[in-house]
């Protein structure tokens, strides 16, 4: 089994909260905690953030209000993993935050 996907956090301008549909997915929003993207990938997260950021294969949240991929807050996520488990990562990492009170947009 390849361990070469990885999930990463983009943290998003607090703009993004003007979105409709942004807002919508996040009725447990706390007022003045962050705004990210939650992604998993093959390729290397610094290059798939760039990839956002130009427009190739871009998330609309993660293009137009990505400021910078949050290492901070991905370190239990930075070890490459399987494609499996990078999927079911993606998917816990954005409801545990979501739990925090965050704002999370996952694809």
């Amino acid at each position: 089994m390849k361990l070469r996907h990885y999930v990463y956090v983009i943290e998003l301008n607090p703009r993004v909260w003007s979105e409709a549909k942004f807002r919508k997915s996040n009725t447990e929003y706390v007022p003045g905690s962050p705004c990210v993207y939650v992604g998993m990938t093959a390729l290397d997260p610094d290059l798939r953030f760039d990839q956002h950021k130009a427009g190739i294969r871009a998330n609309r949240f993660a293009r137009d209000y990505g400021e910078r991929l949050a290492w901070d807050w991905m370190d239990e996520l930075k070890q490459p993993m399987s494609a499996q488990d990078a999927r079911y990562n993606e998917v816990d990492f954005a409801i545990r935050l979501r739990k925090l009170g965050w704002a999370v947009w996952q694809a």
